[in-house]
């Protein structure tokens, strides 16, 4: 996979989380009806962001870390909750799935060339 594929797929799937969790806590599976303070849960996902979308090479290897509570969080909900809120657990993982390993291969590829003879 190339450094531009890795780059174009950990955007994509940090975007389409952070609008998985907005749509999840508000409208498709909330806790309460109407919505609940859960939705907050995105408010970490946008710290990475700006990085992400820049290319930053520290932004890429520290939100891989970040993205671990979600995975986390994904595994416990597809595990005790069921019908949509199980659905969308399933879906959570799978996206930060995809999430770390572009990250980590993009890190990888990214890194700086050591100087060697």
């Amino acid at each position: 996979m190339t450094i531009r594929n890795l780059y174009l797929t950990s955007c994509i799937s940090l975007i389409v989380l952070i609008f998985l969790c907005l749509a999840w806590e508000l409208r498709l599976a909330p806790i309460q009806p109407g919505g609940s303070w859960l939705v907050l849960k995105c408010i970490p996902l946008l710290a990475p962001l700006f990085g992400i979308l820049h290319g930053r090479r520290y932004t890429y290897q520290w939100s891989s870390m970040l993205i671990l509570l979600y995975f986390t969080e994904g595994v416990v909900r597809a595990n005790t909750e069921t019908g949509t809120s199980q659905w969308l657990a399933v879906i959570e993982i799978g996206l930060s799935l995809i999430f770390f390993c572009a990250v980590i291969g993009y890190a990888r590829l990214n890194r700086p060339r050591s100087n060697q003879v």
